[in-house]
């Protein structure tokens, strides 16, 4: 297959619970599709369960989270359970916020990948989810 017959990376963008603040959410989105990468917004409000529903439903290669209400510690464990629940090993979790640097290395411990906290450069994040789908998704 050429590089010009790949599809782009599919990537799910998700604002959980009742976090109302979706801008950086947003940015990101639009960061992520000037990189090539077809985006889907869940917009707010989200569930863990609607999160891993739309993830399968659009069949993408990666699950971004922006969280910001400090229920990051639910959230992700959530998450990851509705993945396991549903084969979903070769899917990338990631996402970004409010999150202390504690917290944020035991979610990496039990499965979720880089977290990037606010500060955290656009091209960072582009070339993290590269690199992720292309060791772990050939396609």
């Amino acid at each position: 297959m050429s590089s010009e017959d790949k599809r782009p990376i599919r990537v799910l963008i998700a604002k959980v619970g009742l976090d109302g603040h979706d801008r950086g959410a947003k940015v990101i989105a639009t960061a992520l599709r000037d990189a090539g990468m077809e985006v889907i917004y869940t917009g707010l409000r989200q569930t863990p369960e609607m999160v891993v529903s739309a993830a399968l439903q659009e069949d993408v290669d990666v699950i971004g989270v922006s969280i910001l209400s400090g229920a990051h510690n639910t959230v992700f464990p959530r998450i990851l359970e509705l993945m396991a629940q549903h084969d979903m090993h070769d899917v990338l979790l990631t996402g970004g916020g409010i999150i202390p640097d504690a917290d944020a290395q035991q979610l990496n411990e039990r499965g979720v990948a880089r977290l990037f906290p606010p500060g955290a450069t656009m091209q960072e994040i582009t070339d993290y989810i590269h690199h992720w789908v292309a060791e772990h998704r050939p396609f």
